[in-house]
């Protein structure tokens, strides 16, 4: 089939194999051109699919040489569907893994029950022992607990409701919108969802079953962002839950055995970032800024100076409160400032000298394996790709 981007809402219904595995190809490229610290060697990702997962996946095995198992929760295709772009991913980086000869194998399935953790468990004793390394990069909308509930997250605010820009991507509009508060239950499920309780569940696990090494590491991920975006994120229901990923780390630190993390990362367009109101264009505009200043980084360069320089380097390095900031070129001074300068003035005249839209659209059209180089879009591609290790 032709395969083309059908988008509906914040999301991308359809996914290229062939572009897919090229932007993979691209992500393992710009690990192999760096140099490389010491770092683990039996890593677990939990959400290694996309994101920041994926490239978690992808620098841990380029840059450490590390045998990597990844926890998935996506779809081949079927019929006239195309597969999702975690599953495409998922195949394009063990295809390159097994021919450079890394360890790849991956779970497919929900990484909030108990059957995964256990199937997942089982794997990694049986080929590979212990992991030094675990990465929790989950994030779902919904989750279900061990005793049946499902609760759903939701992005509000906290208290009162907030109104400020947000832009209408498709018709390229900027408009005001006003964002209600959550409810104490919304807020609780949120946490639920997106909080450390999960994390902290795996970890758990796996020590039970003795298939973590004893001071391994393990990372989730968060994010802070500037004042323009505190009452949608850092503020709001959503950044409840990360506070609650951040106890968690304390938690689990304190309790022995790891050393748990929080890395606070860069704002980029990823599937969850899309669906939250204000924060587009806020990113869009910072695109512009930090383009403009050259530090611009993505998924993967962002996953590799976690790794190889804040994680790994000759020591582990933090803020005061022992949170490792990626954020760092993001929240400097003169890129806020002039954020915020563009924020004020932006409308829906002045988009495009405002913000980079494009640059927006291009990483979420990527998100997806459209918009990768060298790809003909335009020819019959097989749908079907198949992922030799799956669980």
């Amino acid at each position: 089939m032709v395969i083309k981007p059908k988008v509906r809402g914040f999301i991308c219904t359809t996914a290229h194999p062939d572009g897919c595995r090229e932007i993979v190809r691209e992500q393992i490229e710009y690990v192999k051109a760096h140099k490389h610290a010491q770092g683990p060697k039996k890593v677990l990702v939990v959400g290694a699919s996309m994101g920041y997962g994926l490239a978690s996946r992808i620098t841990a095995a380029y840059s450490f040489g590390a045998a990597t198992v990844g926890v998935i929760f996506d779809k081949p295709a079927s019929g006239a569907r195309t597969a999702s772009s975690g599953w495409y991913n998922t195949a394009a980086f063990e295809e390159f893994a097994n021919a450079d000869g890394l360890y790849a194998k991956t779970v497919n399935g929900d990484a909030y029950s108990k059957e995964i953790k256990e199937q997942t468990i089982r794997l990694i004793k049986k080929d590979i022992g212990k992991v030094d390394m675990v990465v929790y990069s989950l994030a779902a909308p919904r989750r279900t607990t061990a005793d049946g509930t499902m609760y759903t997250s939701v992005l509000k605010t906290v208290g009162e409701p907030y109104t400020n820009k947000t832009i209408d991507l498709k018709n390229r509009v900027v408009s005001d919108i006003t964002v209600e508060p959550a409810s104490d239950e919304e807020i609780q499920a949120t946490v639920k969802v997106m909080g450390g309780e999960d994390w902290k569940d795996w970890i758990d696990a796996l020590k039970a079953a003795d298939a973590i090494e004893d001071n391994a590491v393990t990372v989730a991920y968060s994010y802070i962002g500037p004042d323009i975006t505190h009452p949608m994120y850092a503020d709001g229901s959503i950044g409840k839950a990360k506070d609650h990923l951040f106890e968690t780390a304390k938690q689990m630190t304190a309790e022995g055995g790891v050393r748990a993390y929080i890395s606070v990362n860069k704002a980029l367009v990823t599937q969850s970032s899309a669906a939250i109101p204000i924060v587009p264009l806020y990113i869009s505009i910072l695109y512009k800024v930090m383009k403009e200043h050259n530090v611009h980084e993505g998924c993967i360069e962002q996953m590799y100076r976690l790794m190889n320089e804040k994680l790994y380097g000759e020591s582990v390095i933090t803020d005061s409160e022992n949170r490792i900031r990626l954020d760092d070129l993001e929240m400097q001074d003169e890129i806020q400032t002039e954020v915020k300068k563009l924020w004020e003035e932006i409308n829906s005249d002045n988009l495009d000298t405002h913000a980079d839209l494009d640059g927006y659209y291009k990483d979420f059209y990527r998100l997806f394996g459209f918009e990768a180089d060298g790809i003909d879009y335009e020819a019959d591609t097989d749908a079907e790709r198949s992922i030799a290790s799956i669980v």
